[in-house]
């Protein structure tokens, strides 16, 4: 799950990043809170690319998507692509999981049979 989840976080950083360079065109924003907010942002879901297996770091990941989804109200794009990760980071988390139980489930058939070799011999 850690390497799914990551590689979405990872992508998320750059599309924060890109979504900076946005927002800075609107007249509206001060690049001072734009770069604060985006630099915060970023570094978050780098941080939370370690974070990702410990108790509610999956939640946290989910509170991300839910920022990406309402950054839209600020670079209108966003929403699409807030949803677009959202996706992709259920999917990570979802699959990466069954890759984990199916990791498990052949390491524990490989030291079964393992065992039973030793035993024959």
């Amino acid at each position: 799950m850690r390497t799914l989840c990551s590689s979405t976080l990872i992508g998320e950083f750059f599309v924060i990043g890109f979504a900076g360079l946005v927002a800075m065109k609107d007249s509206d924003l001060s690049m001072t809170t734009v770069w604060t907010v985006c630099g915060v942002a970023m570094l978050f879901s780098v941080l939370l690319c370690g974070m990702v297996t410990r108790p509610g770091g999956v939640a946290l990941g989910w509170a991300l998507q839910i920022a990406l989804v309402a950054s839209g109200f600020f670079v209108p794009i966003m929403f699409f692509m807030g949803v677009l990760f959202g996706a992709l980071w259920w999917a990570s988390v979802h699959y990466g999981r069954k890759v984990d139980e199916a990791k498990a489930r052949f390491a524990a058939q490989a030291s079964a049979t393992s065992a039973d070799t030793a035993d024959a011999a």
